[in-house]
């Protein structure tokens, strides 16, 4: 039995949920996050945000910069703005998480946005949602740099020969 200081899994599922419609709406709306946050925890008219809820847009809000430098380095080909703003929301959220919340395992983290992705975008969205954010998680410690083009980490004492049209060194 989980005590009362441990949210079920339930819970913080809607408390992402929350936090998703409430970034969601700030972007939409090009209205402040923080703005759009402190009117629902005021609302009576809206369900309610829970403290994880708030814990989230509040993370994504202080490290929004630094998210979506790493989402972009991990999202070859896309550019935030490319991305359908459900996917990025999501992204942002699975990324805080992943970066920022050691108390949620980034594998539940990983899971959870799968399964925002799953409901709420793209048929394509929960396999791209995945790729990016297991990126991310297997990326860390440190900071994440998108690979140079053309560049592929080898393993030490193996080397690759010149493709054809490539100048020899010998």
């Amino acid at each position: 039995m989980a005590s009362p200081a441990t949210p079920r899994k339930g819970s913080r599922s809607k408390a992402r949920k929350r936090a998703l419609d409430i970034l969601f709406e700030s972007e939409a709306r090009g209205e402040d996050a923080q703005e759009v946050l402190a009117r629902r925890i005021a609302g009576a008219d809206a369900p309610p945000v829970s403290d994880f809820a708030a814990t989230l847009v509040e993370g994504v809000i202080a490290h929004r910069d630094e998210i979506d430098d790493v989402i972009s380095s991990y999202s070859r080909g896309w550019t935030m703005e490319r991305m359908p703003a459900v996917d990025r929301v999501v992204l942002r959220i699975g990324v805080f998480e992943i970066l920022h919340l050691d108390e949620v395992p980034d594998p539940v983290a990983i899971d959870e946005a799968i399964d925002l992705a799953r409901e709420l975008s793209t048929d394509d969205s929960p396999r791209f949602v995945n790729g990016v954010l297991a990126g991310v998680s297997s990326g860390r410690p440190g900071t994440v740099a998108a690979p140079s083009p053309g560049h592929v980490d080898l393993p030490a004492g193996v080397e690759l020969a010149p493709a054809d049209d490539e100048p020899r060194a010998d």
